[in-house]
This record gives C-alpha cells, sequence and structure tokens, in this order.
C-alpha cells in the first residue's frame, strides 16, 4: 500500500511540473507520515541527513559552474565565441553547423553543463542559422547534439557527481574526458559535412584576416579558460573544486 501512495503521489507531483527532487522529498515525507505518523517523524534526522548528503567540498564545483555557465551567458562571452568560431570556419559548406559544433566543444571547456551550452549557444545559433537559410529541424538537432558535448569536455558537473559517488579522482576523470569529446565534435562535423552537400546548404564568403585578428582578439580571454582549467588541475595548482571558483572569478 504504502508502495502505491508513493508511486501516485510522485507521479502526480511530477506531471504537475514540480521538479523531481523536489517531489521525491515530498513523496518520502507523506509516506512516513502515514507509516508512523506526523507526531513521530524524526524531524532532527531529516534535517541530518539532508546536511549530510550535501556536505561534500568536491561538490561545491557544481553550483560553481553553473554560475560560471550563467555569468558567460549574461557578459556576453558566448557571443565571441560564436563570432571568433564565425569567422574561422563558417566559409566551409555547411559552416554554421561547424560553427555550432566548434562553439560548444570551446563552450564545454568552460560550463562543463549541456544545459548551458543549450541556453547560452543555442538562442544566438538557431537565430544565425535560419537566417542563413538552414532548415528548423537541422538546426535544433545540430544545437541538441552539440550540447552533448558540455558534460564530456572537462570540466564536467557529471563527472563531478560520478566522481564523489564512486570515490574517483574527479581531476582523473576531466582529463579522461579531453579525447571523447574531440572525437565526438570531429564525427558531428564529418556528419554535418555530408549532410550538407546533399541538402546544398549555402556557403558564407570567407573571413578577411582582419575579421579573424579582430574575432580573435575578443575572444582571447574566453578561449584561455579550459587551459587555465585544464592545466592548473593537472599541474596540480589546484582541485577540480578550485578551478570552478577560478572559472567564475575569471567570468
Amino acid at each position: 500500500m504504502l508502495v502505491g501512495i508513493f508511486l501516485i503521489v510522485l507521479l502526480l507531483l511530477i506531471l504537475g511540473g514540480m521538479a523531481i527532487a523536489f517531489a521525491m522529498g515530498i513523496t518520502s515525507l507523506l509516506v512516513v507520515a502515514v507509516d508512523r505518523g506526523i507526531g513521530n517523524l524524526p524531524f532532527g534526522m531529516i534535517a541530518q541527513r539532508m546536511v549530510y548528503g550535501v556536505n561534500s567540498f568536491p561538490l561545491l564545483a557544481i553550483p560553481f559552474f553553473l554560475l560560471a555557465g550563467r555569468l558567460m551567458n549574461t557578459a556576453g562571452i558566448t557571443d565571441r565565441i560564436f563570432n571568433f568560431c564565425n569567422a574561422l570556419i563558417g566559409h566551409v559548406r555547411g559552416g554554421l553547423g561547424h560553427v555550432n559544433i566548434l562553439a560548444s566543444m570551446i563552450f564545454a571547456g568552460m560550463s562543463g553543463s549541456a544545459v548551458s551550452d543549450a541556453v547560452g549557444l543555442g538562442q544566438i545559433e538557431l537565430k544565425a542559422m535560419k537566417d542563413q537559410g538552414y532548415d528548423d529541424e537541422f538546426s535544433a538537432a545540430v544545437t541538441a547534439a552539440s550540447s552533448t558535448i558540455g558534460p564530456i569536455i572537462p570540466p564536467s558537473i557529471p563527472m563531478v557527481l560520478y566522481g564523489v559517488l564512486g570515490n574517483v579522482s574527479v581531476g582523473a576523470l576531466f582529463i579522461g574526458g579531453i579525447v571523447p569529446g574531440v572525437l565526438m565534435g570531429l564525427f558531428m562535423m564529418a556528419t554535418v559535412t555530408v549532410i550538407a552537400k546533399r541538402r546544398n546548404y549555402p556557403v558564407q564568403a570567407r573571413a578577411r584576416f582582419l575579421q579573424i585578428f579582430r574575432a580573435t582578439a575578443k575572444a582571447l580571454f574566453p578561449l584561455f579558460c579550459p587551459l587555465i582549467l585544464i592545466g592548473g588541475i593537472w599541474s596540480g595548482v589546484f582541485t577540480p573544486t578550485e578551478a570552478a571558483a577560478v572559472a567564475v572569478v575569471y567570468s
């Protein structure tokens, strides 16, 4: 009976739009209250376990990386990254698709979140691709697919969680994510090339040297961020959590 109550209430709360974490917490409290009575709820132990669950130094990296991604979106760093990638490779067939992927690879080295990538770069990329005559379905597919590079190329929020729960070195996980993330991006670009040629997507004019130089100069500081983070972790200058704090300050 208690299992049935748990599942029904949990499903109703999730369908009502409540976040899964809050829905599970409220449902668990309700089941315990039904089983033991409200007066017998161990509120002190509940609070203790909640604090204990988040009382972890490595887990501090998650809110810091999320904040760094938010600051980059607000400060217009995503625009600089997009303009730099567009000046660099926007002239090839299906150029904006390649720009979409390359920008996601660069931004992944700063935020570690697919959501931050999709929200920050996605709006810019979708508008630019629509203006250039790309299909909405293709544009959305490339944007959604490229955002999945975010949790692979370090720093990565899922890797932080995995490292904490599995008692594995987060720094080693970060280093191990570089090659798979780059390969994902390259294979996505190869796919975009094939589709762009079949559908005869437009080709932009090649950017002049001065345009590339200006775009690079504006994106120089954001481009150094992944190097500082990975280099600092690899050399032992700071831990992944401290790297997240550095990303916030750098942003």
